[in-house]
């Protein structure tokens, strides 16, 4: 290699060129388990630096369930304990499909902070930074689930399915709610603000969410409603989470709830992987 001649007024100093470069090794590529899991510990970290975003997750939810509960429940069902036992797995879904929009809402501020390129240049794979942070939204639907069904059987809901069929609509709730993840997600990437994307959702989940069967039997409603009642997406899961929890499930609500969530990421999983690679 050609030496390098460094001169200065009273001398001349001549060295290998191969010496002015670093003869250690790179750092290894990141593996991707690696990668996801320093990506979900800054999500974890956030939380633990930012614990007031844990309201929706953890005083929300009970509000709502003791309001729909004893505002509601006598004029509804005629009894707060029986209208108990049909609300909470209804409120359960509710709960935490309305909190899916966290993933969007952090993805949103990356990009508007700047730190979103930063990520796109490091030597990484690239869902790495998307999948980290919806697995750590597992873990919110998670605390949100279990304070729902602590304090329920605090107030005196009893699951006839046991803790198999409790646990069996948890699992159910956690699929299907990653898998809504991927539109909120998607949607970060294309509006402009957090606030722009809250709004979206509310516009969503809200029709969603109360032309369901969460709050009510579907039959007591218009014969004109109960055709997209029994198609809507929220009410084929609170179904099947009632079903799991009270334990009269049947595989056609499990597999349809299974479908649904397959169908919502195939379609927007890569399309947010799309945006991701080619956001400006």
């Amino acid at each position: 290699m050609t030496d390098y001649i460094e001169q200065d007024a009273s001398r001349t100093v001549e060295f290998p060129m191969s010496e002015t470069i670093a003869s250690s090794k790179r750092p290894a590529r990141p593996t991707v388990l690696a990668t996801i899991g320093a990506f979900a510990t800054r999500a974890l970290l956030r939380i633990k630096h930012v614990p007031e975003q844990m309201f929706d997750v953890t005083l929300f939810p009970v509000i709502f369930l003791l309001m729909f509960t004893y505002l509601f429940g006598g004029a509804i069902a005629g009894s707060t304990a029986e209208y108990l036992q049909f609300l909470l797995p209804g409120i359960l879904v509710m709960t935490v499909s309305q909190i899916t929009m966290y993933t969007g809402i952090d993805l949103n501020n990356d990009i508007r902070k700047g730190i979103f390129d930063r990520f796109r240049t490091l030597p990484i794979w690239l869902p790495a930074a998307l999948i980290g942070a919806l697995l750590v939204d597992v873990i919110r639907y998670s605390i949100a689930s279990i304070i729902m069904i602590g304090l329920g059987l605090l107030l005196g809901f009893r699951p006839e399915g046991g803790f198999i069929g409790v646990l069996g609509a948890l699992v159910l709730i956690l699929i299907f709610s990653f898998s809504l993840s991927w539109i909120w997600t998607a949607l970060g990437l294309i509006v402009r603000s957090e606030k722009s994307l809250m709004m979206l959702s509310f516009l969503v989940m809200m029709p969603l969410t109360f032309i369901s069967n969460v709050f009510v039997d579907p039959s007591t409603l218009p014969s004109w409603l109960q055709g997209f009642v029994s198609i809507n997406p929220i009410s084929i899961l609170a179904t099947a989470v009632r079903g799991f929890m009270h334990g009269t499930v049947t595989a056609e609500q499990i597999i349809w709830v299974l479908v649904v969530s397959v169908i919502l990421t195939a379609i927007f999983a890569p399309f947010t992987m799309y945006l991701y690679r080619n956001k400006e």
